[in-house]
């Protein structure tokens, strides 16, 4: 099976946007997604960027209306200034990374659904994403089995240093920002470039 290579932060507003349309579009052009969260903490500066909370308060301020606009448009909620908007990034993007090793290994689970609702939960319902009693609640809606060891393996030292590996491969392979989804090798920057990427899907 053909996949979508989908580089992202599991707290950034503008993947959370364009989530379920990626997870439909995937569905419908019979393509996988392969996830691979990043810290954008470490991708930005690699590239002459700013993480998002180091940025001029200006841009800070102009992103987050771009964001909200978006999601009128797109009739998808989305919290301005959610509380836990920051925390740590070890568990919610472990625990993409270990549900997709599960799903690898022939476990039940859907990872697509498990990232969304990552998403969903802080930019939508404001909860903490770092804390394991919410990702527990969030790896039994998208239907794994046991929680509790999916979550150790999100922690262990070889899932992330995955998502270090991933951090690595998203400079070399030239991202500029989250989300970028590569279709067969050619890269779109940003949920508003979901369009081109139906296209390229449609094409291939």
């Amino acid at each position: 099976m053909k996949t979508i290579d989908y580089y992202y932060s599991t707290r950034s507003n503008f993947t959370y946007l364009g989530a379920a349309r990626l997870n439909a579009m995937a569905k419908a052009h019979g393509r996988r997604i392969v996830h691979r969260p990043i810290l954008l903490s470490v991708t930005m500066p690699a590239i002459g960027g700013l993480p998002f909370g180091e940025r001029p308060t200006m841009l800070r301020n102009y992103s987050m209306r771009d964001a909200l606009r978006w999601a009128d448009h797109l009739g998808v909620p989305l919290l301005r200034e959610p509380v836990h908007h920051m925390g740590p990034v070890e568990l919610p993007s472990g625990i993409v990374i270990a549900g997709q090793r599960a799903v690898a290994r022939g476990e039940p689970g859907d990872v697509d659904a498990l990232s969304l609702a990552v998403l969903q939960a802080l930019w939508r319902d404001d909860r903490d994403i770092a804390d394991r009693t919410v990702v527990a609640e969030l790896c039994g809606s998208a239907g794994f089995a046991d929680a509790e060891a999916l979550m150790d393996e999100a922690l262990s030292a070889g899932v992330q240093a995955e998502l270090q590996r991933n951090c690595q491969e998203a400079i070399v392979r030239g991202v500029i920002g989250a989300p970028t989804y590569f279709v067969d090798d050619e890269p779109f920057y940003g949920q508003d470039r979901l369009d081109f990427v139906e296209r390229a899907l449609a094409g291939g």
